[in-house]
Order: structure tokens, then sequence, then C-alpha cells
């Protein structure tokens, strides 16, 4: 909880403040802004879930500085995503940084405990889709889900997959990543009873595009329940997989 909003909570049960005071009180800090960034502290309470930072483009030095901000209003665990290995050993010398190099994800502060409705499957159509497959996972994890991980049971090798159909149908969500024509969502899509969501790569070879062929397949997947993310962005289908296993009926 941000630092402000419990001091806040606080004054209101001395009998400091009433409701409405710490009402306004909480409207007036919705973020921290250290001129470089402006670092969101209300972004848990709104969606459930603290801001990332997105390490790609940002020095080390403002990324510290962004974390100091995020430490002082009181967000324990930190996910900083496309972190390079030289950056990386820069903000280890301040924080303790558990960085994984594969999903070039940097993690501060511990992994919670999962607490979704179920489990999240990560599946990949070969091994060249893990790194994208990883920071998918990483990040389903420290957004406390139990993740499962099905690694290189593309459509090329069909039995592969089908060897794990029990974890296949016993999974809330599932994340579907493949390069080349991307026809593993819609194999898995046409077997789940979950919401899939499919992930391009840009793995393959020329006429692939870079995961636009694999985009456009998923996309025009004719099984139902499949969405799609961006090419590579398995932070964007980590989170979304974390937060459809977060739901439960509104009243």
């Amino acid at each position: 909880m941000n630092s402000e909003i419990r001091k806040t909570l606080e004054a209101v049960q001395r009998g400091e403040l009433s409701v409405d005071e710490s009402l306004l009180a909480i409207k007036k800090a919705p973020f921290e802004d250290i001129g470089y960034a402006k670092v969101d502290m209300h972004r848990g309470i709104r969606q459930g879930a603290p801001e990332v930072i997105y390490g790609a483009g940002k020095t080390a030095e403002q990324m510290l500085g962004i974390i100091e901000a995020m430490k002082r209003n009181g967000q324990e665990t930190i996910l900083i995503t496309r972190l390079a290995p030289e950056a990386a050993e820069c903000i280890g010398r301040t924080y303790e940084l558990d960085y994984r190099q594969e999903a070039r994800i940097g993690i501060i502060g511990r992994i919670p405990a999962p607490d979704g409705i179920g489990r999240i499957v990560v599946a990949t159509g070969g091994t060249s889709d893990i790194p994208v497959a990883e920071e998918a996972a990483l990040t389903a994890e420290v957004h406390g889900n139990e993740v499962v991980r099905l690694y290189d049971v593309g459509v090329a090798g069909l039995h592969r997959m089908l060897a794990h159909m029990d974890e296949i149908m016993s999974a809330s969500v599932i994340v579907a990543i493949a390069g080349m024509e991307g026809a593993l969502a819609s194999v898995i899509g046409g077997l789940a009873d979950c919401p899939v969501i499919a992930v391009p790569t840009s793995v393959g070879y020329g006429a692939s595009f870079h995961g636009v062929s694999a985009l456009l397949s998923m996309l025009n997947s004719c099984a139902s329940g499949v969405s799609v993310v961006n090419i590579d962005n398995g932070f964007g289908a980590g989170y979304l997989a974390g937060m459809i296993n977060h739901m439960t009926g509104k009243q």
C-alpha cells in the first residue's frame, strides 16, 4: 500500500480526518513526479496490480530513481521488463535483484504465493520461443499466479502436446506462444475449455516477416475463445492471464 494512503487511513482511524477529507487527500497524490517520470502510485488500487518498469530505453540511473520512488511509497515487489544485463548489473549494486537473463526480467522483492482461482499454462511451439514464454510466466508469477510450463510442444510433433492433455484441460487460462505459422494457438484453442491468449513471436524464416505471419494466423484463428497480443509481448500475455485468473463475480 502507498505510504501516503496508509498515513491517511491511519489518520481516519484516529479521528483526525473525516472520510471525505481522506478521499480528497488520496485523490491529490495519485503519482510522484521525479522529473523524468511520473510514477503511478495508485495503479495497484485502480487495477489490482502495481506499476511495472519497462526497462528498454531507460538508463540504469533512471530506473534506480523510479525504484526508489516505488520503495518510498511502499511497493514491496517490483517487476522490470526488457532489462539489459548491463543495467541489471548496475541496479544489482543497490538493490537485491533477481535477474532472469533469458526473459530479460528483473525482480526486486519476493514473488508472492499464488492466490489465483486456478493455474495458468504457458505453452510454446518450440525452444526458440522460450524467452518470450519466460517473460509471460514470470510476469504471471509475480502477480500471484501458479504457472505450469509446457515448452516445445508445437504442431510439428503434435503428440508432444497431446501427452499433456491433463494440464491443458485443467488450466484456467492458457498462454500459447509460437512463431513460424503460429498454429499452436488454434490447436490449443480447439481443445481447451478456457480462454487462450495467443502470443506470436518473431521466430521463423524470411516469409514469417519477423512474426507478422504468426500474428495474422492467430488473428484469423477459427478456434473460439482465442485472443491475441502483440508480437513478442510475453509481458502483456502474462499480465492478462493473471487478471483472468483472479476474476470473480462482481456484486
